[in-house]
């Protein structure tokens, strides 16, 4: 599955101004800052979202939300899958966009 380029194109809006390198990588279109994912329009839809990985537990709470598991090495702390469904409205796609970005913010340039 390809990407949703209308899902990256709402991912762009909420990155305007800030000095992220778009990459096709996991089979989508990934958004770095610093040289770090923040957040990817996902292959397999939705999002994925880099975050803070002490806040992994707490975050699955959240609409949507899942681990996000690398082929063989399973669920990895601080990687987020969240779904197409649970980003539909802007304000929620924001908040998933700004927690991406703030934990690629905290990491020093690569």
């Amino acid at each position: 599955m390809a990407y949703d380029e209308a899902l990256a194109a709402r991912i762009r809006e909420h990155t305007a101004g800030e000095p992220v390198e778009e990459k096709k990588m996991f089979g989508g279109l990934a958004f770095l800052l610093g040289g770090h994912m923040a957040v990817a329009a996902s292959g397999k839809g939705g999002l994925m979202v880099r975050v803070e990985p002490s806040e992994t537990e707490s975050l699955l709470e959240e609409p949507g939300a899942a681990p996000f598991k690398m082929g063989g090495r399973g669920e990895m702390s601080g990687w987020l899958r969240v779904s197409a469904d649970a980003v539909t409205d802007e304000h929620d796609l924001a908040r998933w966009v700004g927690r991406g970005l703030t934990y690629a913010r905290s990491l020093p340039p690569k």
